[in-house]
């Protein structure tokens, strides 16, 4: 008998949606399917495999009203902030646009008498395992490049986030896609282990936890796949002395609170310099204390529930954790009637007297809540950004970009940013060090970690 896969909705703790787990016969039908569709489909020119992938955008667009209130039952995102279809569209669209040079053999012909090149090969089989909290972008990142560049993809999506594997599915094949090159599949932990495990699979792209990243590793141990992972993130922001203070307080409360505060690249620890940090403090807490916290179906709710309340009571062991150390909360949780123990509802906090010996400083919090911390200058804040065992991204708020360069080289974090956080341009590579993880998605650096470079030396003269 079957494994079922249970869709929990934060909403009210029912079941949204269940789905029997692929059998070890159906896994192994599934992957000789895309086997056998994947030199076919590498034998496209790019422009054809591009038009597929564009095709399927298309489609996905005109699912978008029905996918927002999906997602609101899946993960608790609020309505009224729409689905991801600007960032799946930004997204594609560049993968699209750069495929045919990113992709193009590199010539060299300083040699007379030779013919030789590097050719950009695809990899196989691609294997997403895809996040929940931002469960259609996260997935885009690597399917689309990876189908853009010749391999086939199978996506194995997050329990909480179900059907958005089945959308994707939906749209390749209102594309036309060819039978086999794109398939959505429903997996257990350890059928997943196990498939990882058998050699079929020649390149992995995980979005999770560093535990889960680790499980990943020891799965494929010995089969030599490539891998791609992106794990924790504690992503630190530094507001100088000459920041525009309004403005950073503005960007960086959205930073911290937007999706609940789980995002990959959210800010959960800021760091201000001691001439603003008073003024930053008040502006930042009455901006947060406008949230709504509420049903995500809700138009006016602005804050939605976490996935699940086993996130929402870890947030809040974090929290009780720094406020036994002596730290200061700066929000009243009886102002959020929503939030009550034992719920993915929860208000967010801000906390003020933290240090680098709370758990909320320094381990991964992924939900709405965010330390502040007063610094004496940029030598002392970039100290505290680089005392974490994750480096996704850091922002400097700034008006000097000279400054803000100087201290992004000394910055262990893949990506800096200067007066923005929480968003990955598909033009630059995104990566991450020390445990948030290896590889990387976007941009052509993206293309080249889905190929293999295979070099041609002819001599065409002798």
């Amino acid at each position: 008998m079957s494994d079922v896969i249970r869709l929990i909705s934060p909403i009210d703790g029912s079941v949204y949606a269940e789905r029997p787990a692929l059998d070890e016969p159906a896994v192994e039908k599934t992957v000789s399917l895309a086997r056998s569709a994947q030199p076919g489909w590498a034998a496209l020119p790019v422009s054809e495999r591009v038009a597929y992938c564009e095709k399927a955008l298309e489609a996905l667009k005109g699912m978008n009203d029905e996918v927002v209130t999906e997602l609101a039952w899946q993960m608790g995102r609020p309505v009224r902030y729409g689905g991801e279809l600007g960032g799946t569209i930004e997204r594609t669209e560049y993968c699209a646009k750069t495929a045919a040079e990113a992709l193009a053999d590199i010539e060299r012909t300083d040699k007379p008498g030779f013919k030789r090149y590097v050719k950009r090969v695809p990899l196989g089989i691609v294997m997403v395992i895809a996040p929940w909290n931002y469960p259609f972008m996260t997935a885009i990142n690597t399917i689309m490049p990876a189908l853009m560049a010749g391999n086939v993809v199978l996506l194995k999506h997050a329990a909480q986030t179900l059907l958005v594997g089945e959308r994707l599915a939906r749209a390749f094949e209102i594309a036309g896609l060819p039978k086999g090159v794109f398939q959505n599949i429903v997996l257990t932990h350890a059928g997943t282990e196990k498939l990882l495990g058998s050699g079929a699979i020649d390149h992995v792209n995980f979005t999770g936890s560093v535990g889960g990243g680790r499980a990943i590793e020891k799965a494929l141990a010995g089969t030599f796949a490539t891998l791609g992972l992106e794990l924790g993130g504690k992503d630190p922001a530094y507001v100088r002395s000459d920041a525009d203070l309004d403005y950073a307080v503005g960007n960086l409360v959205d930073g911290a609170f937007f999706n609940s505060g789980q995002c990959c690249c959210g800010i959960e620890r800021i760091y201000v310099h001691e001439s603003l940090f008073d003024r930053f403090v008040d502006g930042f807490v009455d901006l947060t204390s406008q949230y709504k916290l509420g049903n995500p179906l809700d138009e006016a709710t602005t804050l939605g529930p976490m996935a699940q309340a086993r996130f929402a009571a870890w947030v809040r062991e974090q929290t009780q954790e720094a406020l036994r150390k002596g730290a200061r909360a700066h929000i009243d949780p009886s102002k959020f009637p929503q939030d009550k123990d034992g719920t993915p509802y929860l208000a967010p906090q801000v906390l003020t007297d933290v240090n680098h010996q709370m758990s909320v400083m320094r381990e991964e919090s992924f939900g709405p809540v965010v330390g502040i911390m007063k610094v004496r200058d940029d030598e002392e804040a970039l100290q505290f950004m680089n005392d974490s065992p994750y480096g996704l991204t850091a922002s400097i708020w700034t008006e000097d970009v000279d400054a803000a360069a100087r201290i992004g080289d000394k910055v262990e974090t893949g990506t800096v940013f200067m007066n923005r956080c929480d968003y990955l341009d598909p033009a630059l590579v995104w990566t991450g060090v020390k445990d948030t993880g290896k590889g990387a998605a976007l941009s052509e650096i993206g293309f080249h970690n889905l190929t293999r470079p295979k070099s041609f030396h002819f001599r065409v003269e002798h």
